[in-house]
Parts: structure tokens; C-alpha cells; sequence
């Protein structure tokens, strides 16, 4: 009778000591609250359009966030916390990057399509003044600019309001080194003249 009492105070240790057990060796309860909060984080840093301007972060806290999640299904809960927060931190700095990048972008393209456009009204300047003044070829080759470059401008003015800075950068190098080049034949050896002052 006295092994059968001790057997039921023993037993209800030994539960709690196999509990206990099995919690340390799992790493406790699943984080659940730390990847809810690195999932809004990613979710923030996708809004700051870090995917598209600090790719390399945002890229590392979603590969993180999966590792979390697939560390949860298997049931190693110390690994899924580890790869949750490693996920909140790269997608934090994933906003604080893309932030500055695409405000400095922004500012790039405003200074691009400004300059794009100033050419191109500096081309149709000299192009009225200097008809007949300068060989055909050139003229012609300065109008063709113009009808190529004034709808990329126009495509470009467009891509700038959707926000789509990197691209209005890349749609306005070839036409504004393009009109650029037609500056510099329309002056001739006006060009060449003022760089002997000089």
C-alpha cells in the first residue's frame, strides 16, 4: 500500500519533470507574436517599396520569416524565434534603406527630367536659329532627335507621377545624351569658339 501511495506522489513529478523536459528541448511555446510582428514589419518594408530599393534586406528577412515558419512546423521553437527576429530586424533595415534610396532616386529623376526637357527646348532653340545655317544633315539629324526623345520625355514625366523612379532614370539617359549631341553639332564652330575663350 505505501509503494502504491508513493507510486501516485511520484508520478505526478515525474509529469512535470517530462514536461518540463520536453519544453526546454523544444525551446518552449512556439513565437507566434515575434513572427506576427516580423510579418508586419516585411509588410511595411514591401509598403516602403523596399523590394525594389533595398532588395538584398528584404529579400534576406523573407527567406528569414520562411525559416521561422518552417522551424515552427518542426517544432524547433528556439530556431523559429532566432529566424523571426533576424526577420524583423533585415525588414526594419530594409525600410530604413529603401527610404533614403528612393527619395534620393526621386530626386535624381526630378533633376533628370528637368535637364531632358531643357534640352530638348534648348535643340528646338537652335534648330530656329540655325536653319540654313547649318549643314542639312545636321538639322535633320537634330529634328529626328527631337520626334524620338519628346514622347520618351512624355513616358518618362508619366513613370516619375506612378513613383517609378529608377525607371524614369533609365528611360532618359539615351535621349538626353542623344539631344545633348545635337546641341553640341547645332553650335558648331560656335561651340569650338567659345572653348578658345575660355
Amino acid at each position: 500500500m505505501r509503494a502504491a501511495r508513493r507510486w501516485y506522489v511520484v508520478s505526478p513529478v515525474i509529469i512535470v519533470c517530462w514536461v518540463s523536459w520536453s519544453s526546454i528541448s523544444c525551446g518552449g511555446n512556439p513565437p507566434d507574436k515575434e513572427i506576427q510582428q516580423a510579418q508586419a514589419s516585411i509588410d511595411a518594408a514591401r509598403a516602403a517599396s523596399a523590394d525594389t530599393y533595398a532588395k538584398d534586406d528584404f529579400s534576406a528577412s523573407e527567406d528569414a520569416i520562411k525559416n521561422a515558419r518552417a522551424a515552427v512546423d518542426a517544432r524547433d521553437y528556439r530556431l523559429a524565434l532566432n529566424d523571426a527576429l533576424d526577420a524583423r530586424e533585415r525588414a526594419d533595415a530594409a525600410t530604413r534603406a529603401a527610404t533614403e534610396r528612393k527619395a534620393t532616386a526621386r530626386s535624381d529623376s526630378d533633376r533628370a527630367l528637368r535637364n531632358a526637357a531643357l534640352a530638348l527646348v534648348d535643340v528646338r532653340a537652335k534648330l530656329r536659329a540655325q536653319a540654313g545655317r547649318r549643314p542639312a544633315k545636321v538639322i535633320s539629324a537634330a529634328r529626328k532627335a527631337v520626334a524620338d526623345s519628346d514622347p520618351r520625355v512624355q513616358e518618362a514625366r508619366a513613370a516619375f507621377e506612378r513613383a517609378e523612379y529608377l525607371k524614369v532614370l533609365e528611360m532618359l539617359v539615351a535621349p538626353t545624351a542623344r539631344l545633348r549631341e545635337s546641341i553640341r553639332a547645332l553650335d558648331g564652330n560656335d561651340a569650338a569658339r567659345d572653348a578658345r575663350k575660355q
